[in-house]
């Protein structure tokens, strides 16, 4: 198994070193970039993730970056394709690697989310206000992350993922999320997930 997931890291490393050479984002010689070569065939060179479901890294506090990979690791927050990974950038150096992606500038996702959904979101947004921000900003001190411009596919899965009482963690953050979570609608996940999503 171990060879296994080496396996995919050489190969994740083989397709970002041949898409990264002459990029604008993230040279090789940037502090930190070395340790999130793999990380980028799905999160997007310097973090900017193209796509619904991953999350967008860049300007990522780094506190809550180190939590949140050392939590994959330790199989505290269950994802058996993140889980590998996240070991490997502990290995490699986590701490480079959150002052990297903090140090990127983010791009809000390109996924556009229907104009009714984003109304309907915004208008339910004042729910998540008290802990995430006025405008989905989050709080750094708090580990408290930011919801603006990621792609709606994701916040989507993890907000089921609090309201499905699969985020296991035992921290009060996660305590006050999952019992939050229960009480929102499915559409009304949808609607949140939009107008997160549609923050610039």
């Amino acid at each position: 198994m171990q060879t296994k997931r080496f396996f995919w890291y050489l190969a994740s490393v083989t397709v970002v070193l041949a898409t990264w050479c002459g990029a604008d984002a993230g040279p090789l010689d940037t502090p930190g970039a070395p340790q999130v070569l793999a990380c980028s065939a799905c999160h997007g060179l310097g973090g900017n993730s193209p796509g619904n479901t991953v999350p967008i890294l860049a300007g990522m506090a780094p506190e809550y970056f180190k939590k949140a990979i050392q939590e994959y690791a330790e199989g505290k927050r269950q994802s058996p394709e993140m889980e590998p990974y996240a070991k490997m950038v502990l290995h490699f150096g986590v701490e480079d690697a959150a002052r990297y992606f903090a140090s990127q500038t983010p791009k809000s996702t390109p996924i556009k989310g229907d104009p009714a959904a984003v109304s309907r979101g915004k208008a339910a947004a004042p729910l998540c206000a008290a802990c995430h921000g006025e405008n989905g900003e989050g709080d750094p001190d708090k580990l408290i992350p930011s919801l603006r411009g990621q792609p709606p596919g994701y916040l989507k899965s993890q907000m089921l993922l609090f309201k499905e009482q699969k985020r296991n963690i035992s921290d009060q953050s996660v305590t006050i999320m999952k019992t939050f979570m229960k009480l929102i609608s499915d559409r009304t996940i949808d609607d949140l997930a939009a107008y997160y999503s549609s923050l610039r």
